[in-house]
């Protein structure tokens, strides 16, 4: 059986590095690192998400600002509260909760996010820096960060001589996931629905991360023996009428976990790494801001 990577575990390392990285910037005259997170209507599970987070980033010392907007709220006044953030000394990153209502396009306000506040990395700067290997400077987007620890955890920081598969070619996660890879010096192959024989594929790999947002789709007979295997997926599914939802991966657990020989499971993998890197990457622009190297993790 495979060692099941406790993700849970890892990002409550990362939050406590946080926290003493963030007294020691405080203690040396560093300015207190700020998040804002800015989130347009009701929707229950973005309020849970951002609560989530505002939560995290009092516990971790931040100055912490949650702006909620009603949902008729124009794209003219989130842009002027963007920019208004953006002008804000005391915040060093800026959130805003996707989705936003159909009146509002998401592409023009993830890209008024000043790049230097860009602390989720959807910034055109950012996704430029991360392509070209410039890790230092930029802001990874924080699922692919957490993965990237994971996947450190296993094989450590240098992956020479090992190949990836990443199954997703979205720009949150399977675009970026692929650049970190490289960068450590994996030999990497994107997969996505246009793929021919991806079980094929995906048998190649010594490290696969599936990140297509369907449920199971990963078979244990796609995992090569003694392969790492990240799922980012979160699928809620039914199986029988009446049956209260559960939460699944893109990965089939139970099956893989015959073949791996480590694995992440949903929930309690990915997820808590994603909180944890947004704590970090908004540390990392404090300490940028104050003129200091920003802590590595």
């Amino acid at each position: 059986m495979a060692e099941v990577i406790n993700g849970k575990l890892v990002g409550e390392e990362v939050v406590a590095k946080v926290k003493e990285a963030t007294a020691s910037l405080l203690e040396d005259g560093g300015a207190q690192p700020g998040l804002a997170v800015v989130i347009v209507g009701e929707d229950p599970a973005s309020q849970v998400y951002v609560n989530s987070k505002s939560r995290k980033a009092k516990e971790c010392g931040f100055h912490s600002e949650q702006h909620t907007l009603p949902a008729e709220t124009s794209e003219a006044d989130l842009l002027g509260l963007v920019e208004k953030l953006n002008a804000d000394p005391a915040i060093h990153g800026i959130l805003v909760q996707l989705p936003l209502p159909a009146q509002i396009d998401s592409a023009k306000v993830i890209q008024a996010i000043a790049a230097e506040k860009d602390v989720d990395g959807f910034n055109f700067t950012n996704v430029g820096k991360i392509g070209v290997g410039e890790l230092d400077s930029a802001f990874v987007p924080c699922t692919p960060a957490g993965c990237m620890i994971l996947v450190e955890r296993v094989h450590g920081k240098d992956l020479s001589g090992l190949t990836a598969v990443v199954i997703g070619r979205s720009n949150i996660v399977g675009k970026p996931m692929a650049n970190l890879l490289l960068a450590a010096n994996c030999t990497v192959t994107i997969a996505h629905s246009r793929t021919r024989d991806l079980a094929t594929l995906a048998r190649t790999a010594d490290i696969l991360v599936a990140a297509v947002g369907r449920p199971e789709i990963v078979k244990g007979d796609w995992v090569k023996p003694g392969a790492t295997v990240i799922d980012v997926g979160i699928n809620r599914v039914v199986s029988a009428e009446g049956e209260k939802a559960r939460l699944v991966g893109d990965v089939a657990f139970a099956e893989a976990s015959e073949n791996a020989g480590a694995i992440t499971p949903v929930p309690g993998g990915v997820g808590p790494m994603t909180i944890a890197m947004l704590m970090a990457n908004t540390l990392a622009s404090a300490y940028r801001a104050s003129g200091k190297p920003s802590p590595q993790f």
